[in-house]
């Protein structure tokens, strides 16, 4: 980890460590269904949907299912971009 402490900003003024982020994905598929309710179980997700549809899953290294409204397309862009912006200024 970088230690960079930048924030990802997932919609409704929620945000996820950027370092900590290893996966963002459609929350469509039956995998993606299961891993929600298995977190739910286990008292490791975060409804960060505002009473929204969910449209991204976001998985952390510390094994959390973060719930988004965002789709995980603008998600991964915002990502991307704030990665970029750090290489920039270590530059």
């Amino acid at each position: 980890m970088g230690g960079t402490g930048k924030l990802l900003n997932i919609g409704f003024g929620n945000f996820v460590v950027v370092d900590r982020v290893i996966a963002i994905v459609n929350p469509n598929s039956a995998p993606m269904k299961r891993l929600k309710e298995e977190a739910k179980e286990t008292k490791r997700l975060i409804d960060a949907t505002q009473g929204r549809k969910t449209r991204s899953i976001i998985i952390t290294d510390s094994n959390h299912v973060v719930l988004s409204a965002i789709q995980a397309e603008t998600i991964a862009q915002r990502f991307t971009s704030d990665i970029l912006k750090v290489k920039e200024e270590e530059e």
